[in-house]
């Protein structure tokens, strides 16, 4: 793991804003952006003081999602364990407690950026505004030992996996995130940003082959074949709902989630 610590000065103020990249070795959009960042003059602006890390090193060098166990499945962590990622997570949340920190990922399923979060409160809301995004999918009814179960902790999916857009997207993501913890002088702007409740798991046969018949963040009707199977199986809504990482070829036994839309996140999430 790799920890840059960017804009102290006299004072030996602790860093209270986080970014981090690389929690899956084959997600390298928010590396990149951060070494991006490092290789620019911005942070001579910083009017705060910084943690940008690097998270899963030897995934990130083997191109891989990870070493051992998912980094992403691993947090809080465990200093004592046997497993690589699960002791990384352990260092990597002792780093970022107190932090406000943003996660980066990329996907195969959206080449549009969204953001992911659990556990709302109105901070999260005003991050998720700030970034240049139009949803966001709020994991708390889902989630178990992710990043986003962590205090002050949000993620923004950058766009297709290994894509050059990804990485410009999560540069874009990294800085103004930092404007709109006053970390950089230039205000933030705001986004509307749609909300919406991940409510169940969609799971898939490692023993079949999946088409996907429905969009990501568009409404699916009742009675709507969102998926057909090589094998003739349909997929049919049984009720309207929101596909969110819904990918014929994104995990092994995972399709994606069905989540309620429930509006503006300003509205929903107010302060």
């Amino acid at each position: 793991m790799r920890t840059e610590v960017l804009g102290a000065d006299d004072t030996h103020e602790s860093p209270t804003v986080a970014a981090i990249g690389a929690i899956h070795g084959d997600e390298p959009c928010g590396a990149r952006a951060i070494e991006r960042f490092l290789a620019t003059g911005l942070q001579d602006r910083l009017q705060r003081p910084i943690k940008l890390i690097i998270a899963n090193e030897r995934a990130l060098a083997a191109s891989s999602r990870y070493v051992e166990v998912d980094l992403n499945r691993s947090f809080p962590g465990d200093a004592e364990s046997d497993l690589y990622e699960e002791r990384l997570a352990h260092r990597l949340w002792s780093e970022i407690k107190g932090c406000v920190t943003l996660g980066f990922h990329s996907t195969v399923s959206f080449d549009s950026p969204f953001g992911t979060f659990a556990d709302p409160t109105f901070l999260k809301s005003r991050i998720m505004r700030a970034l240049p995004i139009e949803h966001a999918a709020d994991f708390s009814a889902v989630a178990q030992g992710r990043s986003v179960n962590l205090p002050r902790f949000v993620n923004v999916e950058a766009g297709y996996q290994q894509s050059e857009a990804a990485a410009e997207t999560a540069y874009e993501c990294l800085l103004a995130y930092l404007r709109a913890m006053g970390a950089l002088p230039d205000s933030a702007n705001q986004t509307s940003t749609m909300h919406y409740l991940v409510q169940t798991v969609i799971e898939k046969s490692e023993k079949q082959d999946y088409t996907i018949c429905a969009e990501n963040f568009q409404r699916v009707a009742p009675g709507e074949v969102y998926a057909t199977t090589d094998q003739g199986q349909t997929l049919t809504a049984d009720k309207e709902f929101w596909p969110v990482l819904m990918s014929a070829d994104g995990h092994d036994v995972l399709l994606g989630y069905q989540a309620d839309q429930l509006g503006e996140i300003s509205q929903t999430i107010p302060e």
